[in-house]
C-alpha cells in the first residue's frame, strides 16, 4: 500500500520544521522561484542561511567564475560548489554538530519575450544528509514545456521544492525520489531528461539505472550514458553535431552489430557537411524491446549496457518505438545530418502499413516526418544460409503497392546499401548466438567482439556457466608393497640408478 505524498506547501514546511537543515539557495534565470516556496509557508528563518539571484552575467561570472555558457552542468557544478564550501567555512565551527548543511542552485532559461528560446534548466543540490556527514549531490536537467513564462516559473518552483524534500526525506529510497520529482505536476509540463546522484549517500545507486528509471515513469522518453557510465545531457551531447545511430537488442553484442556500426560510418563520414571528428555515434535501445518478456530485467538491462561500455559505445535508452518519432527527438537537438543504420530484416518491418493504423496519414505521414530533415537509412545485407543469397537495399521486396513508393526514396538517397561490411560476420545472429550461450556451446564465442565474450565468460551473463573442470581420482598405492622397493620400482621405470 503507498502513502500518499505532501503538496508542495507541506514539503517545504517540513523542509523548514526540520531543525537539522540550514542553507544557502542561488537561482538564475527564472527569478528566486523555488526559495519563494519556502519564505511563503513560514518558518523559513531556521532552513535558509542566504538566498541570492544573480542575473547579469558579469556579476555572476564575479561570484562564480567565467563560464561561456550560463545554463550549463559546468556553471550549475560551480554554483553549486562555492555556496555549500561558504556554508561550511562560515558556519561548520559554530553549528556543525547540529546541523546538515546544504545548498541549493539552479540555472534556468524560461521562455522569453519572443517564445524563441530553448526553455530548460539545470538544478541541483548538495547536502549532508547527516550533521557532520561527507556530501552528497544531486543534478538534473528539466525542459519546461509550459507556453506561458509564468506557468514555467511555477513548474520549476515546483520541481525545485520537491528536489530539496526528496534529497532530505528520500536519500535512502532513490526509486521513490525520482518518482517524486514531479509530484503536484505533469510530464506535460516538465520533462526530467537527465538524473545523476553521487556522492555518500548515494554510494550504492548506479546512475545507469536511474537514468532507465526516468524513462520507465515516463519523467522523460529518452535517457543517455557514456561508455564509462557517465549520465549524459542529451542536448549537450548532440547539439549541432551530426549522429549515427544503430537500434538494436544486444543480447548479445554481436560482431555484427559492431561491423554495422564501422560500415554505416564509413558511408557517413562521405555525406556533405560531416566531419568525421564531430560524428556522435549511438547505440540505442527501446524500452519495448526491454520489456520484451514482461516486466525489466535489470541484470540483463546492466549486461547489456556493460557490453556496450566494453565497445567503447555511447548508450541511448528511448521510449520511440517509431523511427519517425526517434527522428524527430534528434533533430530537437541538431540541424546536422542524421543516420540510421539498421538490417535489411529491419527495413521489411519499416514498410509495413500494420504500423502506422494510428496516424491519419498512415505510411506517408510517417516517412514525410523520418525524411523531412534530409535523415538517411544505412542499410546491412541479410544472407540467407540456405541459399546463400544476400537481402539487399535492391533486392528487398516489399509490398506491391508501396513498391513505388520504396524505390522513389532508394533513387533519392534516402536508403542506401552498406557495402563495405565484413562478409565472414554475415552469419551471425543475436538470437542463435544467445541459444548457443544458454545451451553450452563454445562456438558463440566466434561471434561476439573479444571484450564481450572476456564479460561473458567474467560476469556469467545470458546464464553462461563455467565448463567444469573433470577431477582425476589419484589410484592408492597398495599398502602390502614395502616403502623401499615402491621406490626402486618407480626409479626403475625411468631407468635410473638405484642407490641403497
Amino acid at each position: 500500500m503507498t502513502t500518499e505524498r505532501p503538496n508542495t506547501e507541506r514539503k517545504a514546511l517540513a523542509v523548514n520544521l526540520d531543525a537539522r537543515r540550514y542553507g544557502s539557495f542561488a537561482e538564475i534565470g527564472a527569478g528566486q522561484e523555488v526559495v519563494r516556496w519556502f519564505f511563503r509557508v513560514g518558518a523559513a528563518a531556521g532552513t535558509i542561511a542566504k538566498s541570492m539571484s544573480a542575473y547579469d552575467m558579469s556579476v555572476s561570472d564575479a561570484i562564480y567564475g567565467h563560464c561561456d555558457r550560463y545554463v550549463c552542468r559546468q556553471r550549475l557544478q560551480d554554483m553549486l560548489d562555492r555556496e555549500h564550501a561558504l556554508n561550511l567555512e562560515r558556519l561548520k565551527e559554530s553549528r556543525g554538530d547540529t546541523t546538515a548543511f546544504f545548498a541549493f542552485a539552479d540555472t534556468v532559461s524560461a521562455r522569453n519575450f519572443h517564445g524563441t528560446n530553448e526553455c530548460h534548466g539545470w538544478m541541483g543540490i548538495r547536502f549532508q544528509a547527516h550533521p557532520r556527514d561527507q556530501d552528497s549531490q544531486i543534478i538534473i536537467h528539466v525542459r519546461m514545456l509550459d507556453t506561458e513564462n509564468a506557468l514555467q516559473q511555477e513548474a520549476l518552483g515546483i520541481v525545485g521544492v520537491n528536489l530539496l524534500y526528496g534529497a532530505f526525506f528520500l536519500n535512502h529510497e532513490p526509486d521513490q525520489l525520482i518518482e517524486s520529482l514531479l509530484d503536484n505536476l505533469s510530464t506535460r509540463r516538465i520533462e526530467i531528461d537527465m538524473i545523476e546522484f553521487s556522492g555518500i549517500a548515494f554510494r550504492h545507486v548506479d546512475n545507469r539505472v536511474m537514468s532507465l528509471r526516468l524513462v520507465q515513469l515516463g519523467l522523460s522518453s529518452a535517457a543517455m550514458f557514456s561508455a564509462d557510465g557517465e549520465v549524459l545531457q542529451p542536448s549537450e551531447v548532440l547539439y549541432k553535431k551530426p549522429i549515427l545511430v544503430e537500434r538494436g537488442s544486444f543480447r548479445p553484442v554481436t560482431n555484427v552489430n559492431v561491423d554495422m556500426l564501422e560500415a554505416a560510418k564509413a558511408k557517413f563520414v562521405k555525406e556533405e557537411g560531416v566531419d568525421a571528428d564531430q560524428v556522435v555515434s549511438l547505440a540505442e535501445i527501446t524500452m519495448r524491446n526491454l520489456k520484451a518478456n514482461g516486466d525489466i530485467d535489470l541484470r540483463d538491462f546492466l549486461a547489456r549496457v556493460d557490453m556496450l561500455a566494453a565497445c567503447g559505445m555511447t548508450v541511448l535508452i528511448s521510449d520511440y518505438f517509431e523511427y519517425y518519432r526517434l527522428a524527430a527527438y534528434l533533430s530537437r537537438y541538431s540541424r546536422r545530418k542524421i543516420g540510421i543504420t539498421m538490417g535489411a530484416a529491419s527495413l521489411v518491418e519499416l514498410f509495413d502499413e500494420k504500423y502506422y493504423t494510428t496516424l491519419d496519414g498512415g505510411i506517408l505521414e510517417s516517412f514525410g516526418r523520418l525524411f523531412k530533415n534530409d535523415l538517411k537509412l544505412y542499410i546491412y545485407p541479410l544472407l540467407d544460409r540456405e541459399s546463400g543469397k544476400l537481402t539487399t537495399v535492391d533486392t528487398l521486396q516489399v509490398a506491391e503497392e508501396i513498391r513505388t513508393l520504396y524505390q522513389y526514396l532508394v533513387d533519392k538517397g534516402c536508403i542506401e546499401q552498406l557495402d563495405t561490411h565484413d562478409p565472414s560476420h554475415l552469419s551471425t545472429f543475436s538470437r542463435e548466438v544467445l541459444r548457443q550461450i544458454e545451451s553450452g556451446d563454445s562456438n558463440w564465442i566466434d561471434h561476439v567482439p573479444s571484450e564481450v565474450a572476456e564479460l561473458i565468460q567474467q560476469r556469467g551473463f545470458f546464464g553462461y556457466r563455467k565448463p567444469a573442470v573433470a577431477k582425476i581420482a589419484a589410484k592408492p598405492v597398495a599398502t602390502t608393497v614395502p616403502p623401499l622397493e615402491v621406490a626402486q620400482g618407480l626409479l626403475a621405470s625411468l631407468d635410473a640408478p638405484v642407490v641403497g
